[in-house]
Order: C-alpha cells, then sequence, then structure tokens
C-alpha cells in the first residue's frame, strides 16, 4: 500500500498562497463560499483544501465535488490530477473519483438537473464541495446536498463553494451568502456560513504564468462582464435583461396617496414560489426627495413571495390559503382590482383557482400573459422595460415609470439579476427566479404604456406643494409595512 501521505507532505508539494486562498482553506466555519473574480485560485483552493483534509483525517476523509455539467468538470479533473498525484492519490476513471491509499476518496459528480440531487440521499460526506454555485438556479439541490454531510468517525464536516457572479443562480447565492458581506460570519439554525471574497490579485502565481490574462479578460465582453470577472463585482450584471435598471428604480416608502389608484398583481405557484404585488398609479406628478415621480408611473409599495428560503421552492399553499393572505395584508386599503396568470382560470373538473378566491373575497381579472412579438405595440417585456428604464412616452420625459420600495426585497433580489435566454434573445432565461417578473409583467400590461419617444422636458412638481402638511392634514394613507 505504501506509506500514509501526512499534511506536511501535503504542504511540500502544495500549499495555499497567502490571503484569502489560506483563509478558505483554514476556516472552520461549516459553510464557506469563495467567490468573486475569475483567476482568483478558488479551484486550487477546493482541491488543495481536500488533500489536506484527506491527508489529516486518512480513511475517515469523504468528499464530493460537483459541477453542473460532466464538460465543466473536466478542466477541474485535470487541474486535480496534478496536485493528487504526488501524493499517491489515484484517478479512477469507471468510478469517477480519486482513490488515496489511505481510503480517503473524492468522488467527482455533476447534476444536469435539480432531480438529480436525490441519487445522494443515503450518502455520507465529510466534505462536499460545489464548483460555480451562481449555475445552479435554484437552492433546493444544493440543500439536499448538504444533508449529506455526516461522518460516522466524528470528522468535522463542512461545505465549501466556488462561484463568478452571473447566471441563473446570482440572485439566491448572491442573498444568502454575498450581502452579508466578506468575511462576515451569520448562521442559521446554529450553522455559521461566510463568504470570503476573491481576487485575480490573490493569485500571483497566474499572474507570473500567464502575464497577458488579464489583458484577455478585458477584450472578452461588455463593461459589466469585465468588472464582473476582474473585481467580483456582484452587482454587474453581464447580459441583464432589465439594462435600464438603477438605484433610481428604487424608493423609501412614503404614504400613498388615497386618491391614488391601487391594484394588485398576481403569479400563480404550488410547488413553485408564486408572487403577489401590490401597486399603485401616480395620480399626477408627485415630488418624493429621490426626484419627482411622473403621472401614471408604477409604484410597487408591498409584495408577497411565496418562496420557501433554503430550497427556493413554493409553499405550496391552496388558493384559498393564498386569498386568506392577500386579505389579511390589504385589510383596509382601497385596492380596487386585481390581474392575475391566466391559468388560474382554467377549469379541470371543478371551480378554478381563480373561483375559489373569489369565493373568499379576492377577485382577479386575467392579465394579458403576452412576453413578446406584440406586433405595432410594446410587448410585455418591452412594457416593464421601457417603464423601469423611462424610455417609453406617456409623460415620462425620459424618468423611471416603474418604482420599488426598497422594503420589496425580493424584487431587488431577483428582477435585476435576470438574464436574456440564450436561445431566445427577446426573452428571459426562465430558468432563474422569474415569478415576480412575470408579476410585474401582468402589472405593466394592465396599465400599457404607449408607443413613442418620451418628452425631453422633466416634470416638477406644482409650486406650493407641502409635504409635511398634506401629512398632517390627512391627505395621504398610511403605508403599510410588508
Amino acid at each position: 500500500m505504501g506509506r500514509e501521505v501526512g499534511p506536511e507532505d501535503v504542504s511540500a508539494r502544495w500549499r495555499p498562497q497567502p490571503g484569502p486562498q489560506a483563509a478558505f482553506v483554514q476556516s472552520e466555519v461549516f459553510e464557506v463560499v469563495y467567490g468573486g473574480a475569475r483567476g482568483g485560485g478558488k479551484t486550487d483552493g477546493v482541491l488543495g483544501e481536500f488533500a489536506l483534509h484527506a491527508a489529516t483525517h486518512g480513511g475517515l476523509a469523504r468528499g464530493l465535488l460537483v459541477r453542473r455539467t460532466r464538460t465543466a468538470l473536466e478542466p477541474t479533473i485535470a487541474r486535480a490530477r496534478e496536485i493528487y498525484r504526488p501524493s499517491g492519490a489515484v484517478w479512477s476513471e469507471s468510478r469517477s473519483r480519486f482513490e488515496w491509499t489511505s481510503g480517503a476518496v473524492l468522488y467527482f459528480r455533476h447534476l444536469d438537473n435539480d432531480a438529480d440531487a436525490d441519487l445522494y440521499q443515503g450518502h455520507d460526506y465529510s466534505r462536499v464541495y460545489v464548483e460555480e454555485l451562481t449555475q445552479f438556479p435554484r437552492p433546493g439541490p444544493i440543500a439536499k446536498l448538504k444533508a449529506t454531510l455526516r461522518s460516522a468517525g466524528a470528522v468535522r464536516c463542512a461545505f465549501r463553494a466556488t462561484c463568478n457572479p452571473g447566471g441563473a443562480g446570482h440572485g439566491w447565492v448572491k442573498a444568502r451568502y454575498i450581502d452579508a458581506g466578506p468575511w462576515a460570519v451569520t448562521a442559521e439554525d446554529g450553522l455559521e456560513r461566510m463568504f470570503i471574497p476573491a481576487r485575480l490579485a490573490d493569485n500571483p502565481r497566474l499572474a507570473d504564468a500567464d502575464p497577458g490574462y488579464v489583458a484577455r479578460l478585458r477584450q472578452s465582453g461588455s463593461a459589466e462582464l469585465v468588472r464582473a470577472w476582474l473585481e467580483g463585482d456582484w452587482d454587474a450584471v453581464e447580459g441583464a435583461f432589465f439594462d435600464g435598471w438603477s438605484g433610481k428604480n428604487v424608493l423609501t416608502p412614503f404614504e400613498i396617496p388615497r386618491w391614488w389608484n391601487r391594484f394588485r398583481a398576481f403569479d400563480w405557484g404550488y410547488a413553485a414560489p408564486f408572487s403577489v404585488g401590490w401597486w399603485a398609479v401616480v395620480g399626477d406628478d408627485w415630488p418624493h426627495p429621490a426626484g419627482v415621480l411622473p403621472r401614471g408611473a408604477l409604484v410597487r409599495y408591498r409584495e408577497w413571495h411565496g418562496r420557501e428560503a433554503r430550497t427556493g421552492a413554493g409553499l405550496r399553499l391552496t388558493a384559498e390559503e393564498v386569498a386568506a393572505g392577500i386579505r389579511e395584508r390589504e385589510a383596509g386599503e382601497g385596492v380596487a382590482w386585481g390581474v392575475a396568470d391566466p391559468s388560474i382560470f382554467a377549469e379541470n373538473g371543478g371551480p378554478s383557482l381563480a373561483e375559489r378566491m373569489r369565493r373568499l373575497g379576492v377577485v382577479f381579472s386575467p392579465a394579458d400573459n403576452t412576453r413578446v412579438g406584440r406586433a405595432g405595440a410594446l410587448s410585455g417585456w418591452d412594457q416593464m422595460r421601457a417603464r423601469i428604464a423611462g424610455k417609453a412616452s406617456s409623460g415620462g420625459g425620459g424618468r423611471p415609470m416603474l418604482f420599488v420600495f426598497d422594503a420589496c426585497r425580493d424584487f431587488i433580489r431577483t428582477v435585476p439579476a435576470l438574464a436574456h435566454d440564450p436561445a431566445r434573445l427577446e426573452d428571459l432565461d426562465t430558468e432563474a427566479e422569474d415569478h415576480i417578473a412575470d408579476e410585474t409583467r401582468y402589472a405593466c400590461l394592465a396599465r400599457p404604456l404607449t408607443v413613442g419617444a418620451a418628452k425631453a422636458e422633466p416634470a416638477r412638481a406644482p409650486s406650493g406643494w407641502d409635504w409635511e402638511r398634506m401629512r398632517r392634514e390627512g391627505e395621504c394613507v398610511s403605508w403599510k409595512a410588508m
């Protein structure tokens, strides 16, 4: 069998670079995501971490390394050969794993779809690694893999992942790991997690070996892509479907005037998430600290995203339970009407979902479900994009015609990160979290803008408006918290 390899033998052949890579390898936090710029040494960090783990725990070290496709695994396997061969590890093609003489093993697998994660129920691993975490549209399969982390030999188990900004899972990864801030340790159910940022500057070995790497990256795409790849900028979304989105679309909450028309939009989901958005139509040019809101603009002042945070799946609520939740949230408000996903009006051997909700006092009309291709008019996505960017007429004057209260966190988390469908560029990538976008599209088509050039002259608040006086004299109704 040969001499077993200890940690000192591994470090003689491979050692982490000082900084983030060393912190990643040495961290005792249960869940660590190492991400950001390309070329930051993330793959080496993953492979080196298991090499040290195997050298320390021998046959009790059992690892699983996952990527979305088999093709994507190939360069990782090639790099693993370079790191592991000196320590005596042997690659088994038939079992798709590296085997150490000590009994340690590291499996390399791919998950083509979410259901593939079910195949690992009952497995035991002391390490689970996921490369390119943002390529997974939903967190559910990843949560199932984490459930395999257990050790009969009392080895400290851990989950490790790497990723770059972008991809179908950009939104949920950013919300779970990135938004708390780099190096910040947060906890859930007693288990800690942390994000370690990766920068190209943290990998001087690559710069020495390939001096032209940075120059090639700078020529590889748009400014957003270069920022994401070189700087690890999670707010730079390459190929964003709603490329006009900016901070101008986000408002601090204010009291909605009682004369503004209010309505709700609804995208149904049971096993998948549902989305309810409450919208107010600006009745006249309206002053706000962020600027005047144009007449006819839509303001999203509340939302309800029916999503299970851990898995990204739907809440599995019945139509009656959703209707009760809607009534509770809008109690005392004058919500005049609602539009909903046309699918809820289908009668399949019994009352439709819409009819079941109507019986509880929540009434919807079928929404216009147009996505693309409306000749002579702005299509569904065009309506939404035009409102976000302020590119249509109807009094916008080049200003946004769609705003979101900053309390609508799920809209802000998901919609700006949505990307084009690579097979149909005029549509968005439906693998990502698109439920809120669909519901917003229904709202926009319920209040369609006309095609035409925007007015150049921005509107100004009428003279004599006294915001504080209006608040004191009750000319506004209180905004209700979500």
